[in-house]
């Protein structure tokens, strides 16, 4: 809306509209104006000059940043704010600037986005590898490092006193040059990964952290200008593409707003009680240091109280970055580490420009997928819901994907040193347990194997990953290019569904069965979970079982040279495995089962 048009129709606010006065009025009023929409310049205006929007009484009032009293946030924003109709993450849901959703059916709208279907091909694969790297890598200490090394009560803030220094004098914006990839061969990941049956290869774009990690044109500290000075994100996916894998991108930023706040602290005690943390310094500040022209409250963040409301310069900058990333990387996968699609009119928008963007460019279909989280069951098929560490119960009726990683989501010596052979990473029987519980529920497991700062993967990852290759090489057709049966399975053995739950995926064993099936369901694949030592029966394939699943005609052990002993009764399918299997069967065990 021009200014012109927006004053006809709010005269008595005309004289306000001023700088960030007026997006006040558009909260309280639920009007649209958006004068300040540079980011850049909010970032440049001195502490004590930028105005916040504050939710109090009910009502959003404007004030200015109140040092005395301020403390770093724990987390988020209001789900609603006052006088808007609809908002997320603070941020109404109504966008300021019409035409940010692009040319096509799809509208910023949750309505319209329930046309969505998600594509064969994103059912097909079942299977991706991530590679979750940023500059947070460098300690080797695990994750949120760039977070947790400025609240002075945690072991990475001790390490990092330790060996980098105070953060007063060397801080998160320092650890940056030093993710410097310098032994990276992507190539020879990627082969490794889609040896080991990844469909799909998942690349890190930013973390809360902001930091980009492509050549991003909207934000200065980026993989291309700091640290490995190369597109990280562009690598991955041309590497992916060259061997015939899909590639997607997960964003995680929208949540710098509030993650990254504790930068702005100092010490509660000790020799460095009350010195700020180097989020106090400035782009004026930076003329004599390395990062002259880096302004780090871009990296950092404002200053500002916890209740405060992400400005909407921040929210058009997410919107501008993310946009940036889809269209130099045109991805098949676009993930947010949020629940719901993040800051209100900037997440909506960038969803509907995305499946509008893969309309118009790839055959006048939706061929991508959009992964958020805690979505509601009434919207889920406008998505691809997305459980971090999580599982479900139950086949899903839309598809779905799990996520989790096989130690941090950043690079952590500590597991690498623990003893045994794959160390304190997830146990390579626990992935494949994972992965089959998943598929059955008509799930996508995604698996992240952290990198180090020199852009290579450690010996017990190798290992890791070289078990679950030697499973899939004998298994991966009970996987691929299934769908669910009839139920997922059967078992003494029950996971707990939820986010942060499919550790329990390590109750289960060779008693516990999950079912896939063709497309077309004429074959009936039942992976044990493990090697059973005598005859078992599978009771959903009995003849009078609930599941009806008719007649079997014939029986293989995937990858056996032998045929097994069975025989479908009335109650069940009664079969004992040969004594010789290829692959690991103590990981699993796949039956064929075909339908007469």
């Amino acid at each position: 809306m021009h200014r012109r048009e927006f004053c006809k129709l709010l005269t008595a606010a005309a004289t306000a509209i001023a700088h960030q006065k007026s997006w006040s009025r558009s909260l309280s009023t639920g009007t649209n104006e958006l004068p300040h929409l540079d980011y850049v310049s909010f970032c440049a205006l001195p502490e004590s000059e930028r105005l916040f929007s504050v939710v109090a009484r009910d009502q959003i009032v404007r004030e200015k940043l109140k040092p005395a009293t301020w403390k770093a946030n724990t987390w988020g924003a209001p789900e609603k704010v006052p006088g808007i109709a609809s908002s997320w993450d603070g941020v109404p849901m109504q966008s300021p600037i019409p035409g940010l959703e692009g040319k096509g059916p799809y509208a910023p709208t949750w309505d319209s986005l329930l046309q969505y279907e998600a594509p064969e091909w994103y059912q097909d694969a079942k299977f991706g590898i991530w590679a979750h790297w940023s500059p947070q890598c460098v300690p080797e200490k695990g994750d949120w490092y760039a977070r947790n090394m400025y609240l002075d009560d945690t072991e990475q803030y001790k390490y990092h006193l330790e060996h980098y220094g105070h953060p007063s004098r060397f801080g998160y914006k320092d650890l940056c040059p030093q993710w410097t990839l310098l032994n990276w061969e992507p190539e020879e990941l990627v082969d490794r990964y889609k040896k080991a049956g990844a469909r799909f290869i998942f690349s890190l774009a930013n973390h809360h952290d902001g930091f980009d990690c492509w050549d991003s044109k909207h934000h200065p500290w980026n993989a291309m200008r700091i640290g490995p000075h190369r597109d990280v994100v562009g690598t991955w996916a041309k590497v992916a593409r060259d061997r015939g894998l899909r590639f997607g991108v997960t964003v995680h930023q929208a949540r710098n707003w509030w993650w990254f706040e504790p930068s702005h602290s100092a010490d509660k005690a000790g020799p460095y009680a009350g010195v700020p943390y180097d989020g106090k310094l400035t782009l004026d500040q930076s003329q004599s240091e390395w990062w002259g022209g880096f302004d780090p409250q871009m990296l950092y963040g404002p200053k500002h109280h916890a209740d405060a409301l992400p400005d909407p310069s921040y929210v058009k900058q997410f919107y501008d970055r993310t946009r940036d990333l889809i269209d130099q990387h045109d991805p098949d996968i676009l993930y947010f580490d949020n629940s719901m699609f993040p800051l209100g009119w900037a997440g909506i928008n960038i969803a509907a420009y995305f499946y509008n963007r893969s309309v118009a460019d790839r055959g006048g279909k939706v061929d991508v997928v959009a992964n958020i989280k805690n979505v509601p069951e009434h919207l889920v098929k406008g998505v691809v819901a997305d459980f971090e560490r999580g599982l479900n119960s139950e086949i899903m009726p839309f598809v779905w994907q799990s996520e989790t990683c096989i130690g941090g989501w950043h690079y952590d010596r500590g597991l690498y040193d623990k003893p045994g052979e794959f160390g304190g990473y997830l146990h390579p029987r626990d992935v494949i347990r994972w992965l089959v519980d998943t598929v059955s529920k008509n799930g996508v497991f995604v698996l992240n194997i952290p990198g180090k700062p020199d852009g290579t993967i450690d010996s017990k990852e190798i290992a890791v990953l070289d078990k679950i290759t030697a499973w899939m090489s004998v298994n991966s057709e009970a996987i691929y290019e299934t769908r669910p049966w009839k139920i997922f399975g059967e078992g003494p053995n029950v996971v707990k569904a939820g986010a942060f739950h499919g550790d329990t995926v390590a109750k289960l064993g060779a008693s516990d069965v999950r079912f896939t099936r063709s497309k077309d369901s004429r074959i009936i694949y039942a992976i044990l979970l493990g090697l059973p030592r005598e005859e078992m029966t599978i009771e959903a394939l009995g003849l009078s079982s609930k599941t009806s699943p008719g007649r079997i005609d014939k029986v293989e052990v995937l990858g056996a040279a032998q045929s097994p002993k069975w025989k479908q009764t009335e109650g069940g399918l009664k079969i004992t495995v040969p004594d010789s299997l290829p692959g690991i069967p103590e990981y699993g065990v796949a039956l064929k089962a075909y339908l007469a």
